[in-house]
């Protein structure tokens, strides 16, 4: 490990020699990952992505891309777009990306299960705000607004995730 990974520990994130207070998966830490358990997976996932609003902030790195009012993320496991960014029309399974709360302003994307997807094994391990501070994700990791900010203003594609099993 480096300083320059994000490194999760039981009191939060360590990124750059700070501690950051950070919120996971309500199904815990999990070897096993599976769709829809809710779990954060054990691994060191790289950042191959930053999304923002346009619309809400500006852009926090010259590498983010725009979120559009028509994209999504498909969390379909039996589809060949599972666990990839897709528009509107999508008739399968999915999670918008452009919300109305603030959660999805700013997502840094991770490698899990990602760019050939394991059908079962888990969709969209992202990084993004959270809602308050305890408060448990979907599997992803998620950060106070402005932490957020600061660790997508340092990092750069490659950047590692690292999720240790406790």
């Amino acid at each position: 490990m480096t300083p320059d990974d994000l490194v999760l520990t039981p009191r939060g994130v360590r990124f750059r020699g700070r501690l950051y207070p950070c919120s996971i998966g309500k199904g815990g830490i999990r070897q096993d990952k599976r769709e829809g358990d809710g779990a954060t997976p054990v691994g060191a996932h790289r950042i191959v992505g930053m999304l923002y609003r346009p619309d809400r902030i500006a852009r926090p790195a010259p590498w983010a891309r725009p979120i559009g009012p028509g994209d999504l993320w498909s969390d379909a496991s039996g589809e060949r777009d599972y666990n990839l960014q897709v528009r509107v029309p999508y008739a399968h399974s999915h999670e918008t990306l452009r919300r109305a709360d603030p959660l999805y302003d700013l997502v840094l994307i991770t490698d899990w299960n990602w760019p050939i997807a394991t059908p079962g094994q888990g969709s969209a391990i992202f990084i993004h705000q959270w809602r308050r501070p305890g408060y448990p994700t979907e599997g992803c990791i998620a950060f106070r607004r402005d932490h957020l900010h600061e660790i997508a203003r340092a990092i750069q594609p490659g950047t590692r995730l690292m999720v240790p099993e406790f």
